[in-house]
């Protein structure tokens, strides 16, 4: 039995479908012309990425999820975007239902429905959509789930017909196949029925559980476009026209539905390299049924949170809390690449997509990978528990970002392509940060960290681009990850025997540590007490008053008028204290310039005054210039530093203030509207910028994470305690030597209770030498007139764990000089 013919038998089952399947397809075939006409008007209206409404996102995490590689977001009563192969690689303006009664109304969902939300399942990505016609008319349900065996969309939808009189039902489906919206070819396949459509080496193909009853291909905004037709004589009278020449086309697909009452049908939306493959894979999916597929993707979802740690304490309590912190996490895990393992895209969309041209390839909006963005999310998923996403994005940076002089791309294509070519210090450190934090310190990983460390050294603790990318310069923000990776890889080069390094390494992460405040402090300023760290000085003078151009068209100033929140970066990477004047004095300086309170919302900060990267005065789309609103990634950030001074009131707060900028999906965006609802916005909710925002549903979940933990869990320990005076701590050189014997394959370390020790963890234990056999030795820089505790392993060959007997040992450093401890194994 072909595949075709396996469809028809399934969809013979309903005698309901069947009947109205025979019925609408005599319909069709008196109507149907006798052979499909060319569609007019190539190539069609301009076309324009529009993806600034998405109330949710989702891919499928099932075991054999590779099988899947579509990626969705749905918002504003639709499907708004499909990804395929990749989440860089968007393929669809959209997919949404047209209702009209054949003679009086025609009203499509966007448009013409109010819109609700929810999750079918609150532990899973499955999305269902409600929309209800402003005129009574009907309802249309519709669930979402992407097929864990292929790469197709389903549409479980229910339509509702509340008239007393017929109504038909059309998709209106708009391909934008390869990220381009203009190359674009498509018609009816001759055997399944199927509408398909190519362009740029992918193709599609759209079916449904009833079959269609009429289908037809145009180009947008001309008179062949289904859409057009629809709105203007209530019916399509192009069935079976094609579009062959490449450009901006629309397709539409008659759908059968009882003349009263309720019709529930699945619709699937396939994609693959060839359209033959697009439709084997929606008639296969169609045949296994909705049901399963739901079944299996729930399971992908459920198997994935089964190995996380429970949700934390703070969000427990308080069920949008909560629901908040399911969706930032798993939304997170499914911006993760199958082809590219660990790859993460800043966001899937296009901020201020309705102005952004999408008539040729190679548009990218946020559907790019960012180095900072990423490591947000790998520390974010680290903290919940996920430790393997968390080493693949590591593993990613090193092969795709990281290039063999130690330089990390600005941001690139999942395939490692660079995009642009600036420098971000910041973006070098945190590779080397989240590598210490999950424990690598096998040489493979130092090779890669040796590089970054080495870059650092030739290069900070000035930076081309600083964390907001549009000015360089000396910044609090990038030195203090330029500090903190610094002393991270001298952690990890001293695990490699690499003492020379790790002294290279520490004096320059001392130096920059010294150089934050004569680089970046103010103390000749105009806000708030006039001392206070400014967002960038382009000489590493704070006090002279030289120019900083604003990037995105917010003018020219002195430095010392512009501030943002980046220097939290100091005490949240453990660089400088929290308490310490310095930050409390530019946090005056931010609340009083950057800081919104939006009464029965929260509270959040800008990026920086004046700055122009938002929506026009009046609204309108960010094309260059504008108005920077308010991020609520800021709330958390602003709330990590409240946890590191013991704020927890204040904490959760800013926990809840960002939760209460997300939109009905739990979306958290990158700016959100915070003056009266006007021009299209509500107050405290997304505008048209990047909504969600990737990183920050991250800093959400972090958030969420140190209230309950009482601690930034990011902070590299080994950081916050080098510098927890202020100052770098006086280090006493520590030799521990210990007579071992071993057998062949066996290898000693030596691990204890303070960070340059590992802090008990065997995987960052420091290993010794076995040059003057039987005794191993390793030196070890340790924090002056610190009392630890510490032990000899034996690492065995198959990667097991043999510890020395108790007690602990026990030893308490001086304040400086060097030290042997000589040791027996017991």
């Amino acid at each position: 039995m072909s595949t075709h013919g396996t469809r028809q038998w399934r969809r013979a089952v309903s005698l309901f479908t069947a009947a109205v399947s025979v019925a609408a397809a005599a319909l069709a075939a008196a109507s149907a012309p006798a052979a499909a006409a060319s569609a007019p008007g190539a190539p069609g209206a301009d076309a324009y990425w529009n993806e600034p409404s998405v109330q949710g996102f989702a891919d499928a995490v099932s075991g054999n999820a590779t099988a899947s590689k579509v990626w969705y977001t749905v918002g504003d009563g639709e499907l708004e975007n499909a990804f395929y192969p990749r989440p860089d690689n968007p393929d669809t303006f959209g997919l949404q239902y047209y209702v009209t009664d054949g003679s009086t109304f025609t009203g499509d969902e966007v448009s013409d429905t109010s819109h609700a939300i929810a999750l079918a399942d609150p532990t899973s990505l499955e999305w269902t959509q409600t929309n209800t016609a402003k005129n009574g008319a009907y309802t249309i349900t519709k669930t979402y789930v992407a097929d864990p065996a292929r790469s197709v969309i389903l549409v479980r939808t229910t339509f509702d017909n509340l008239s007393s009189s017929p109504l038909s039902l059309y998709a209106q489906y708009d391909p934008a196949l390869g990220n381009d919206g203009m190359g674009n070819t498509g018609g009816t396949d001759s055997s399944s029925g199927d509408l398909t459509a190519s362009g740029n080496g992918v193709s599609s193909a759209l079916a449904a559980s009833t079959g269609f009853t009429q289908t037809s291909t145009g180009y947008a905004g001309t008179s062949g476009d289904g859409a057009q037709e629809l709105t203007s004589s209530h019916q399509i009278t192009t069935a079976g026209q094609s579009a062959a020449t490449a450009g901006h086309i629309t397709q539409t697909a008659r759908i059968p539905v009882v003349s009263g009452g309720t019709t529930t049908f699945t619709l699937a939306l396939a994609f693959d390299t060839s359209q033959s493959a697009a439709v084997s894979a929606a008639t296969a999916s169609l045949n296994a049924g909705f049901p399963a597929a739901e079944s299996a993707f729930r399971s992908g979802w459920h198997s994935w949170q089964s190995g996380l740690n429970a949700p934390p304490s703070s969000v427990t309590g308080d069920a949008k809390l909560k629901e908040q912190y399911e969706v930032s996490l798993m939304e997170v895990k499914a911006d993760e690449d199958k082809t590219y393992t660990g790859g993460f895209v800043a966001a899937p969309v296009t901020p201020w997509g309705a102005s952004v041209s999408a008539d040729s390839a190679g548009q990218h909006g946020y559907h790019l990978v960012w180095t900072r963005d990423e490591y947000q999310m790998a520390t974010a998923l680290l903290a919940a528990g996920d430790s393997t996403d968390a080493n693949d994005a590591l593993n990613y940076i090193f092969q795709y970002e990281e290039t063999s002089t130690g330089y990390v791309k600005q941001n690139s294509w999942l395939d490692g392509t660079q995009e642009w070519g600036g420098v971000q210090e910041d973006q070098v450190a945190f590779p080397i940060v989240l590598a210490y934090q999950l424990g690598r310190s096998d040489a493979a990983t130092w090779s890669k960290v040796q590089l970054l460390a080495d870059y650092l050294v030739a290069n900070g603790p000035a930076t081309g681009e600083e964390r907001w990318e549009e000015n360089g310069g000396y910044s609090p923000s990038t030195m203090a990850a330029e500090v903190a990776g610094l002393v991270c890889a001298a952690n990890i080069a001293t695990a490699n025997g690499a003492t020379a390094k790790a002294t290279t390494y520490l004096a320059k992460a001392d130096s920059i540590q010294a150089a934050v405040d004569t680089d970046t402090y103010t103390t000749t300023g105009s806000l708030a007490g006039g001392s206070y760290y400014v967002r960038i000085t382009p000489n590493g003078n704070p006090n002279n008053g030289d120019t900083v151009n604003i990037a995105n068209g917010g003018g020219s100033y002195d430095e010392r008028s512009i501030v943002d929140a980046g220097f939290l970066e100091l005490s949240r990477l453990g660089v400088k204290p929290a308490d310490s004047s310095q930050i409390t004095n530019s946090l005056a300086a931010v609340d009083a310039t950057i800081k919104t309170t939006i009464p029965g919302e929260g509270t959040y900060w800008g990026r920086y005054d004046h700055d122009g990267y938002g929506e026009t005065s009046t609204g309108g789309d960010y094309t260059g210039q504008g108005i920077g609103r308010v991020w609520p990634v800021l709330s958390g950030e602003r709330g990590e530093y409240d946890v590191q001074t013991g704020d927890t009131t204040d904490a959760k707060s800013m926990l809840s203030s960002m939760a209460d900028a997300a939109n009905d999906g739990y979306q958290i965006s990158e700016q959100i509207w915070p003056t009266a609802s006007a021009d299209g916005f509500t107050q405290g909710k997304p505008d048209n910028s990047a909504t969600p925002l990737m990183w920050a549903m991250a800093q959400y979940v972090r958030l969420a994470i140190d209230i309950s933990a009482g601690r930034t869990v990011e902070t590299p320990a080994i950081v916050a305690q080098r510098y927890a005076n202020g100052n770098p701590t006086a280090q006493v050189a520590v030799t521990f030597d210990e007579n071992a014997t071993t057998t062949w394959g066996q290898n000693v370390y030596v691990v204890g209770s303070i960070p340059a020790l590992g802090d008990w963890n065997t995987g960052a234990a420091v290993p010794l030498s076995s040059a003057g056999y039987p005794v191993w030795s390793g030196t070890v820089s340790l924090p002056a007139n610190t009392s630890f505790q510490y032990k000899y392993i034996k690492k065995n060959p198959d990667g097991s764990i043999t510890w020395e007997s108790d007690p602990n040992r026990s030893y308490t450093t001086g304040a400086s000089g060097s030290v042997t401890l000589n040791d027996s194994w017991r």
